[in-house]
């Protein structure tokens, strides 16, 4: 019996994986540096506060050698982590289980391909108003 509920498990937690959407991303003409600073500018700009900034690429970089791998993912990789309290609200309102989601992220990488704004594909329904929030942030930090 074991087995059987240990292979559903199992099983749901694949085909989750597997529904998994993928990020929205955004080529970024500039500089990583510029791109990090308008991205920090239109989080502002919406009225919002950065909770903390990611540092994945440095850490990665830096952690390297100490995990045995000699390959450099990202050249730069931030990722920038805030809420909104009126929209955090809104969601959470329509289904406390949405806190899994908060906070926020948008993402700036760069490699060798080029700089990279971007976050989460959010799930359809009540979670729209941050996709909807995420969307227009990036918007104005590459310019559209």
């Amino acid at each position: 019996m074991k087995t059987v509920v240990l292979a559903a498990v199992c099983g749901l937690a694949f085909s989750s994986a597997a529904l998994a959407e993928k990020p929205f991303t955004y080529s970024f003409d500039g500089s990583f540096e510029d791109a990090t600073f308008a991205v920090e500018s239109a989080i502002v700009g919406e009225g919002l506060v950065i909770d903390s900034v990611s540092h994945v690429g440095a850490m990665l970089n830096r952690t390297g050698a100490d995990v045995g791998s000699d390959e450099t993912i990202f050249k730069n990789a931030d990722i920038f982590l805030f809420c909104s309290a009126l929209i955090s609200r809104q969601v959470m309102e329509k289904d406390p289980m949405n806190i899994v989601h908060c906070p926020y992220g948008i993402f700036v990488m760069e490699t060798d391909e080029g700089v990279t704004i971007g976050h989460k594909d959010y799930p359809d329904g009540s979670m729209q108003a941050v996709e909807n929030l995420m969307q227009q942030i990036v918007a104005e930090a590459i310019g559209n």
